[in-house]
Formats: C-alpha cells, structure tokens, sequence
C-alpha cells in the first residue's frame, strides 16, 4: 500500500487549489478524479452555462436594439453557441490538467476511490488497474449531481439535466421545467431568449422560496415579461413520451389533472450529494440523513484527520464557497490559523437578466431572528444609470439592523446585480453602516452609485 502526505478525492474547486498549494510545500499528495479536472463549475456548471447566458443575452439586446430603430433578423444558431462553450471549457479543463501533471509531488490519478478502511483506499483506475493508498490527511471534495425524482415513468420517457441540457444541437420547441430554484431560472430565461416556449413547474406556493416574497415575485414578473410561463402549487404526476417524439406530463393542483406537451423537459428539482461509491462507513465517516457528509465548523468528518470540501458536505452549494472551504482548512491545518466555516458571510449571484446578488439575511430571516429592522429599496428605474441604459428592470433592497446601522442583508435585482451587492458584501465585513454609504462618494453615473439613493429612502421613513 503506498503511502501519500495527502489525499484528495475529486478535482473540483476546493481540491484543485489545495493540492498545488500542498504539493509545493513539499508534501507527497494524490488527487483522484473519476471524471475530468476541474468538477462541477469548470465542466458543467459555473463556466458552460454562463458562455451561453452570454450568448443569449446578446440575442436579446439585438432584438431590444429596435428601440433605436435598429432592424434584428434571423435565429438563433445553436451550434455556434454549443461550439464556443465546449471551446471555452475544454481550455480551461486542459490547463487545469496540464498544471497537475506538471506540478512536483503531485500525482494524479484518474480513476475511482473507495475507502477500504480507515485512511485507506482503493483506486480503480479509467485504464482497468487498482492501487491501495493511505495517508494521514485525506480530503472530500467530491461534488453533488442532479436529484431526480421518482416520478412515473420518468426514465421510460427520458430527461434533460442542468449538464445534458448543454449539449443540445438544437433548440427546443417547448421547454419544460421541474423547479423553481437558480438552475431552473437562468435556463428557462436562457432558452426563452434563444426562442424556445418555457414553462416552469413548481411544487411550492412561489419560485425562489428561499428568497423574500417581493425578491421572488420581481423574478417571476421578470421571467413573464420574456415570456416564460410559471406554474406554482402544482405536482408532477406521472411522465411519458410519445410515439411521434414529444413528452407528455401530467400534472395536478387544486383544480384536478391536466397534461402539458412538450418537446423537451428538465429536471432542476435539487441535487444530491456524490458519495455513492465512497464506502464512507468504511472509514468512520458520517453522513445526514440526505447523504450529505457531516462535518465540523473545521469541515472535519466524523474521522479525525479526514475532511469534506464543497457540496459534498451540504449547505450553501456555490463553486466560491467550496474554493473558501479549501483556504480555511489549509490555514487551520498549515498556517496556524483557526478559522471556522461557522457564519461564513456567504455572497451568491443567480445569473438571470437582471442578475439577483444576495447576500446576508433576508428581511424574513432578520425578523424571525428578533432584529428590530429598517428596510431600505430602490427600483431600478429610479436609478440615474439604470435609466441612461435601459436597464429598469428589478430593485435594489438592503436590511438594515435599526438600533446599530450595520447591513444585516441585501438582495439586488438589477443589471450586474452580482457586482453591486460585493459593495454591501464588504460594507457588512467592515463593520460599515448603511450611514457612511449613503453620505459616501461612488463614482458618476454607476450603478453603484445608486447605493447613496437606497439608504436615503431610510431617511423619508424617520
């Protein structure tokens, strides 16, 4: 059995940089892949879906560009789209490859690990070979995959992925959607821009449920002002597929059954974590009652000296956060740190048009922790630049904690929405309040600068 420093099972964004990091501090480390380097983000998710939100962002400013008496025609060809996206992704899976095989103490293997017992385990190779390997230092950063419901006849019938959906050579007719959540949003505004007819099915009272009522419903006005159609508080009954090719599905609400046609269907209905072929009992490792792996506020497993990074260990499934995960882990056990994943200020971004950009609380989750709150919104089409450019579409609304100043939260709908809500992302890691933004000086005219105009609404409600 070989023996390593470290291990790292799977290449996504927590593996990838702490074994180069690893590797040049001396230590012997192997990092498995069962796949291709670069996980989720890299090869479909992050990287893929957002060339072509690009693309079909551009679809929709040539037609928008008639406002300026500037003729549009023709359709969209989808294979120009695919091409430049599997371009974009393989340069970044081949150099992501290139750099570990050529980084010193690192050797990777391509091929699946299964624990065989405590810090142990078997690699089974892509090429047909098995090796035994152990080390005092084993990490998890093996990444989730699409849940797919058991619903009746579903795998006679046939599905699209988040990851399948991205190799179509053709656009669908009518686009069906199982979801509601981030997934579901921007593929469903990304192929209603392409041309295909959308309609989302959601099993909940509203879309984005997480999120407060007025975030999601400016969404779903948004996505049914592009044309998409939203169907909530409603359940997929059963599933099935035509002779002449289309998909049929049954669904039911308060008002009984009815069927939907369609020549395409996705499931966006959540994801699962990807520990099936671990064997983790073997090694001690502990999971919920979801499969996911249970760690500390150090991400240590239930196994002393093993750890999970990203999705695979539940909470918040972001490529940045699991690219922090492996800074906190490579601080506290190298560089004398003593970090904790525990109330992480965690930013995300939904990459619809306009973007959402959140982060900290939502107004409910402040008031169901007992904050006495002042909530502050704009709509974007009381914003200088937001008027100059066209883009009046959503509303920017920060949660303010009244007795100290300080931002609690902050969900912007807005063009470049991710980008704005980094300014209140670090107002909050500051110790910033809402006072200093709004007297503050933002270049003019940004979008940022709107920020000054938000606050000051504050002022009115005093």
């Amino acid at each position: 059995m070989k023996k390593y420093d470290v291990i790292i099972i799977g290449s996504g964004q927590a593996g990838v940089p702490l074994a180069k990091k690893l590797a040049k501090m001396g230590k012997q480390t192997a990092i498995i892949e069962k796949r291709w380097p670069g996980g989720t983000c890299v090869n479909d998710g992050c990287t893929p879906s957002k060339a072509l939100i690009g693309d079909a962002r551009l679809a929709y400013m040539a037609r928008q560009a008639e406002r300026i008496g500037l003729k549009s025609e023709g359709e969209v060809d989808i294979n120009i789209l695919i091409d430049r996206k599997t371009k974009i992704v393989e340069n970044a899976r081949n150099g992501i490859y290139k750099s570990l095989r050529e980084i010193p103490n690192l050797n990777l293997m391509m091929g699946t690990a299964t624990f065989t017992g405590e810090k142990e385990l078997r690699v089974d190779y892509v090429s047909g070979n098995m090796e035994f390997i152990t080390a005092d230092l084993i990490f998890i950063n093996t990444g989730a995959h699409a849940q797919i419901p058991d619903i009746p006849g579903i795998k006679e019938a046939g599905y699209l992925t988040a990851t399948s959906i991205m190799e179509l050579r053709s656009i669908p007719e009518h686009l069906v959607i199982l979801g509601a959540g981030y997934i579901a949003l921007e593929f469903g505004q990304l192929f209603r821009r392409l041309g295909s007819k959308v309609t989302i099915l959601e099993k909940r009272e509203r879309i984005l449920i997480k999120e407060d009522e007025d975030v999601a419903n400016e969404l779903g006005t948004i996505l049914e002002e592009d044309g998409a159609g939203v169907i909530t508080n409603v359940q997929v009954e059963k599933v099935a597929r035509t002779p002449g090719g289309q998909t049929v599905i049954t669904i039911s609400n308060q008002e009984g059954e009815q069927q939907i046609s369609c020549s395409h269907w996705l499931i966006a209905a959540g994801r699962v974590p990807n520990t099936a072929e671990l064997n983790l009992a073997k090694a001690g490792i502990e999971t919920d009652d979801k499969g996911y792996i249970k760690t500390d506020d150090k991400l240590q497993t239930t196994a002393p000296g093993i750890y999970a990074l990203g999705d695979v260990k539940g909470g918040a499934a972001f490529t940045h956060v699991a690219y922090n995960d492996h800074l906190l882990v490579l601080k506290n056990l190298f560089e004398e740190g003593n970090l904790s994943a525990h109330n992480r200020l965690i930013p995300y971004c939904m990459f619809t048009d306009p973007e959402l950009g959140r982060v900290g609380m939502t107004e409910q989750e402040a008031r169901e922790k007992g904050f006495r709150v002042k909530v502050a919104k704009l709509q974007m089409d009381q914003s200088a630049r937001g008027v100059e450019s066209g883009e009046t579409r959503g509303f920017m609304k920060a949660v303010v904690d009244e007795y100290s100043g300080q931002i609690l939260g902050a969900a912007i709908i807005a063009h470049n929405g991710g980008e704005i809500v980094s300014v209140l992302q670090m107002a909050m890691l500051g110790g910033i309040t809402y006072e200093t933004i709004r007297n503050m000086m933002f270049a003019h005219p940004t979008f940022s600068e709107s920020l000054n105009n938000l606050f000051m609404t504050l002022d009115k409600k005093s």
